[in-house]
């Protein structure tokens, strides 16, 4: 049998040892005795950036309590954990709070074993913040996560003055990119907690990283620093339906406890107490939803014409409009059709003196193999079509030129037959002829393990790119991939060595594995002024400009295509949502009092958004 777990108990030197029954933290139906709680700090409040900490067992009754969670900040989310009778609180305080639909797991740290075989990235290591820039990072990834972001000065200054706050950062030493993070707070060292207790909050892992295992490595890392101190337990708050999380905290051996947590009823929250206001926006894509989210929040009322198209009927002062994610009825004909064939946007921006690849219409014969023979590489891509469907990229011989032709459609289709240009696939946004973000694309890769073969690292990748865009990208196996790992050098049923890198698509399209890394602070403005140029050119107020560029500090590029229905959802936190209901519905502004989008709580995981 496994060993009971410590009790609370009276306190010896600086740590505990545990000989008395029951917890303060576990919300029994009385109060725990005087002397137990005797050294216990009172009224013990902790600001995190995002909201406040406040430790309910610290207080003596409700009414501090009360007066506390109501002096919450504006834009902020406090959270009450371990507060005696929270359902006497909501009860007689209805109109205030609400129980936080979240479960608390709990691990006792004295059963913890460390993994003697980590199955993550041997690049990837955990460590404490050093920087303030470290903080931004933080608040980069919580936002990309659709979390709540923290004051930056808040976190950097608790770093800097306390000891009871850990942040940890999980950082690739090859890159130096910052890939996830997690925040830890010491109970004990916090108010002489009689638990000896300590808990997580904030993970967070960027959706874009390929690294396995972040997640896993950023929990274990916290766990074994409070073991290391001699702390009884560590807590976290999930919410009820975030499956991924809770399933990598059970696997690490956390258990459910009966401890709950109280809020306010504010318009952050609003979606965890009230519906919403219509029961189709919960269906709508990320694409579509992150616009409503901006639509509601600016008092534009929203009605879901046809979820699962992304269609949308937006009013505010007498003005409606219809959209289908980003592409609304403002968008002429004209616009569309050129955007439509890629043949035609090519000679619409050329002739606005927009650089384009040298190309050609396929004309199935031997001139597309000369011309070929002529570049030496080429794209084949359909005139028309998008998501990357029936692409072929670098193709160099007159064999994969067949290949790429037929995949593309074949002899009795539109085909565009492009040079291939090396370099970066820049996507930029133009939102009423401004440049609101720009990006690197990236095509799907893994990163071995040394234990899984390229097909499971293949499907646990393309997991979590389903879970990070609700749907919207996955890496399917097909031909193209075979062939790129096969390019490669390496087959899918291979165990890919620990740390290697393995890029198993050509094309960086994000519906199909590829990811997303934003680049707007870096944008050279000579390129951002061939994108509004291009955009001017088409007639199009709203799109994705693509282009392929050396370098994104440099002015060289070669114009790929324009995309009139751009998902603005992959360029947070870039205001690109905003931007584009600005755009429809000109001098509107977010209020205090409007809906807020469904964005998961600071303190709940987003691991299923990895």
């Amino acid at each position: 049998m496994s060993p009971e777990p410590p009790n609370p108990g009276d306190r010896q030197g600086s740590e505990t040892r545990w000989d008395r029954p029951g917890a303060v933290s576990t919300t029994p139906w009385e109060r725990p005795p005087e002397h137990i709680t005797a050294g216990m700090g009172r009224e013990v409040v902790q600001e995190l950036g995002w909201g406040r900490l406040v430790f309910g067992q610290t207080f003596r009754d409700h009414k501090q309590l009360r007066d506390v969670l109501r002096d919450e900040a504006s834009g902020r989310r406090d959270i009450c954990l371990y507060l005696h009778d929270p359902h006497v609180l909501v009860a007689t305080q209805p109109q205030e709070f609400f129980i936080d639909p979240s479960y608390t797991y709990r691990m006792w740290l004295h059963s913890y074993r460390s993994d003697p075989k980590p199955q993550g990235s041997s690049t990837v290591v955990v460590r404490q913040i050093s920087e303030r820039r470290h903080c931004e990072e933080m608040n980069r990834i919580y936002v990309r996560s659709r979390m709540v972001p923290a004051d930056a000065d808040i976190m950097w200054d608790n770093h800097r003055t306390t000891r009871h706050i850990t942040y940890l950062i999980a950082e690739d030493v090859e890159t130096g990119d910052i890939l996830g993070t997690v925040t830890g707070v010491d109970h004990t060292r916090l108010f002489d907690d009689p638990d000896n207790a300590c808990s997580l909050w904030c993970l967070a892992v960027d959706p874009a990283t390929v690294q396995p295992g972040v997640g896993e490595l950023l929990v274990r890392t916290l766990v074994e620093r409070f073991q290391a101190r001699g702390r009884a337990h560590l807590d976290l708050s999930v919410m009820y339906d975030n499956e991924p999380a809770i399933a990598l905290y059970e696997k690490l051996g956390f258990e459910r406890v009966p401890v709950f947590g109280v809020k306010r009823k504010n318009a952050i929250n609003e979606r965890l107490y009230a519906p919403l206001p219509t029961e189709a926006i919960e269906d709508l894509n990320p694409y579509a939803r992150i616009i409503a989210d901006e639509a509601l929040r600016r008092g534009v009322r929203v009605e879901v014409l046809d979820a699962e198209a992304g269609y949308m009927k937006m009013e505010h002062g007498g003005r409606t409009i219809v959209t289908r994610e980003s592409l609304s009825e403002l968008t002429s004909a004209i616009a569309m059709s050129r955007c439509d064939d890629k043949r035609i946007t090519r000679k619409v921006v050329a002739g606005a003196g927009v650089a384009v690849p040298r190309g050609r219409s396929a004309t199935f014969d031997s001139d597309d193999h000369d011309f070929l023979e002529e570049v030496g590489s080429v794209v084949v891509k359909p005139a028309r079509g998008e998501q990357g469907q029936g692409i072929t990229v670098g193709v160099t011989n007159s064999a994969e030129l067949d290949d790429a032709l037929e995949r593309a459609g074949g002899p009795d289709t539109e085909v565009l037959i492009e040079q291939y240009m090396a370099g970066h696939d820049l996507r930029i946004v133009v939102i009423d002829g401004k440049v609101v973000a720009a990006a690197i694309r990236k095509p799907a890769e893994v990163v071995g393990t040394g234990a899984h073969t390229v097909h499971e690292l293949i499907e646990a990748r393309s997991r979590r790119r389903e879970a990070a865009t609700g749907g919207e990208s996955k890496i399917p196996i097909d031909d193209l991939t075979r062939s790129t790992i096969e390019e490669e050098g390496h087959e899918l049923d291979e165990v890919l060595p620990a740390g290697e890198t393995l890029k198993v698509r050509r094309t960086a399209n994000l519906h199909t594995g590829g990811t997303i890394h934003d680049v707007t602070d870096d944008l050279n403005p000579e390129l951002a002024a061939a994108a509004i140029e291009a955009a001017a050119a088409i007639g199009i107020s709203v799109t994705g400009i693509d282009l392929i560029v050396p370098s994104v500090k440099g002015s060289d590029y070669v114009f790929i295509e324009a995309n009139e229905r751009p998902g603005l959802a992959n360029h947070e936190p870039r205001p690109t949502a905003a931007a584009f209901v600005e755009y429809l519905f000109p001098g509107t502004r977010p209020t205090p009092w409007a809906w807020q989008p469904e964005v998961p709580d600071a303190d709940q995981h987003r691991l299923g958004r990895n």
